[in-house]
Formats: structure tokens, C-alpha cells, sequence
């Protein structure tokens, strides 16, 4: 299943509209246009596995590039500051790795 599969097409679609451009990116923004904000924890996990694409158990910065085409194969990568922002919101370094729990605390904030 894909992430599409738990959200409405015409939600994500908005939400990927609001981030086209460069830079322009906010993870809260994202969740809440998304629908991915209101949720279930279960559903929520669901998605974490899917964007945790080597079945690591974290998403790692580099797992967080493509965040946006796990919604769509044709978003655009996040660039480095935008990655920088999501990991820091966490207390995270550059390096860091964020698990299901803190993923669901990002998602929910």
C-alpha cells in the first residue's frame, strides 16, 4: 500500500501545491493540509514505514530528500535547509535519525 492509500488524493495534492517552490516547505503545514495531522497513531505508523524506506526502524535525513515523493512520484526533493528544519524540530543534528514515536510526535504538533 502506498501512502495515498491512507489519505485523500485531493488533500495531498493541496498539500504538495503549497510546496512546490523551493525552500518553501513546512512539515507542519504539510501534515495538516495533508490530513496526515488528524490520523490515527496506527495509520500514522503506517505511513512512517512507508517513508522509512530501508526498513530501518528511522527516518533518516537521507530518507527525508524524498520525503514529499512518497506522496507523489513527481514532487519535488526537499533541499538541505528544509531537511535541517524537520530534524532540528526534532533536536536532531544533520545525521539524525528520527524513530516512529518521535515521527509521531513531529506529525501530531
Amino acid at each position: 500500500m502506498g501512502i495515498t492509500d491512507y489519505l485523500d488524493a485531493g488533500d495531498v495534492a493541496a498539500a504538495l501545491a503549497q510546496c512546490k517552490a523551493a525552500d518553501s516547505f513546512s512539515f507542519k503545514q504539510f501534515c495538516a493540509t495533508s490530513g496526515l495531522a488528524k490520523k490515527s497513531s496506527d495509520t500514522v505508523n503506517k505511513i512512517f514505514n512507508i517513508i522509512d524506506e530501508d526498513g530501518s526502524g528511522y527516518i533518516e535525513a537521507k530518507e527525508l530528500k524524498f520525503f514529499l515523493q512518497n506522496f507523489s512520484s513527481d514532487a519535488r526533493e526537499l533541499g538541505d535547509s528544509e531537511i535541517k528544519t524537520v530534524l532540528s524540530a526534532m533536536g536532531m543534528s544533520d545525521d539524525g535519525k528520527m524513530n516512529a514515536t518521535e515521527f509521531q510526535k513531529l506529525v501530531s504538533a
